[in-house]
């Protein structure tokens, strides 16, 4: 098995801002020739997660309304008390996304559902650079 590391850099607005990454993970698995295995992606930060969801307007504000209610904005976070930057509910709601995922490839193609894309949720309190690790792992094409 073969490993190659490579990084997809996105500016986000923080907020909940959720960016499609599948254009970008399908570039990099053509350029790069994975045929068989599973690309492993991960956000460096607290602030931020990975997940999978049906990237349109609807769903993806069904998706921001539902993690307001899990952790909302304006709560009291002992975190914003301790250090005073205001995003405590910025870093509730990236722990219950978590920072990682594997998807399976097969046939040189990510193997999502027919509605189902790849998306980073920035939840910080401000704009952002963010870095998302992407680990390819399995057989490539021969050069």
């Amino acid at each position: 098995m073969e490993f190659r590391s490579h990084q997809i850099a996105v500016e986000s607005q923080g907020f909940c801002d959720i960016l499609d990454l599948t254009p970008q993970l399908g570039a990099l698995l053509s350029r790069e020739g994975l045929q068989e295995g599973s690309a492993l992606l991960f956000v460096g930060g607290a602030t931020a997660g990975l997940t999978t969801i049906e990237y349109e307007s609807g769903a993806v504000g069904d998706l921001r309304a539902a993690i307001e209610r899990l952790a909302p904005t304006d709560l009291h976070y002992a975190h914003d008390a301790r250090w005073g930057d205001g995003n405590g509910f910025s870093h509730v709601r990236a722990a219950l996304l978590q920072p990682d995922l594997e998807i399976p490839v097969s046939g040189g193609e990510l193997l999502l559902g027919t509605w189902q894309q790849v998306v980073l949720c920035d939840f910080d309190n401000r704009p952002r650079q963010r870095r998302i690790i992407c680990q390819l792992r399995g057989r490539f094409a021969a050069a």
